[in-house]
C-alpha cells in the first residue's frame, strides 16, 4: 500500500514536538498539583497567583497584568483574588494616578503562606522535573519557553523586562 501525502503529515515532528510538550504539561501539572493540595493545602491556582505575587516588585502586580501572567479571564481572576483576599492572603490597591487602575498585593499572611510552601513545592519540582535534566538542560528549557511564552502570550511579559529591552 502507497503512503498517501497525509501520512507524511502525521510522522511532521511538529505534531510530536507540541505534543509531547502538552503531555508533559498534563503530567506535572497533575502531579504538581496533588502533591501542593496534600503537602501544602493550597491549590494550584493559589500558589501561582501568591507565587507571583511574592515574585514581583514591591509584592504586587495589576490585576491585568496578574490575569496575563496565570492565564486567567479578568472575570476568573475578580473571583480568585475574592477569594484569596476573603482568606487574608491577599489585599486590593487602587493606583493613586489612576482610579482605573487595581493592584492585588500580598499581605504578611499571604507572604508567610507562600514562604511556608516553598520548601515542598521545590522538592515536588526535583522529584518531577528538574531532577531529570542537566542544569544545561534547565537553562535551556527556561529560555525556549520563554520565547515560546514572549511570542503566544506577551502580555505575560514582567513589566520590568519590557523597560530594559
Amino acid at each position: 500500500m502507497a503512503s498517501s501525502p497525509s501520512s507524511n503529515l502525521l510522522d511532521d515532528e511538529r505534531l510530536t514536538a507540541a505534543g509531547l510538550l502538552f503531555e508533559a504539561h498534563a503530567g506535572l501539572s497533575a502531579a504538581l498539583e496533588r502533591r501542593l493540595a496534600d503537602d501544602c493545602n493550597l491549590s494550584t491556582q493559589w500558589f501561582e497567583l501568591l507565587l507571583r505575587l511574592a515574585r514581583s516588585p514591591g509584592h504586587r502586580l495589576r490585576m491585568c497584568e496578574l490575569a496575563n501572567q496565570v492565564a486567567l479571564s479578568p472575570s476568573g481572576l475578580t473571583r480568585a483574588v475574592d477569594r484569596l483576599e476573603a482568606a487574608h492572603l491577599v489585599t486590593r490597591e487602587q493606583c493613586p494616578e489612576d482610579r482605573r487602575v487595581a493592584y492585588a498585593a500580598l499581605t504578611d499572611a499571604g507572604l508567610a503562606r507562600i514562604e511556608g510552601a516553598l520548601p515542598a513545592h521545590l522538592e515536588h519540582l526535583d522529584e518531577y522535573f528538574v531532577g531529570v535534566l542537566t542544569p544545561e538542560e534547565l537553562q535551556q528549557l527556561a529560555a525556549t519557553m520563554r520565547k515560546v511564552r514572549d511570542h503566544v502570550n506577551p502580555g505575560a511579559i514582567p513589566e520590568a523586562s519590557l523597560e530594559h529591552a
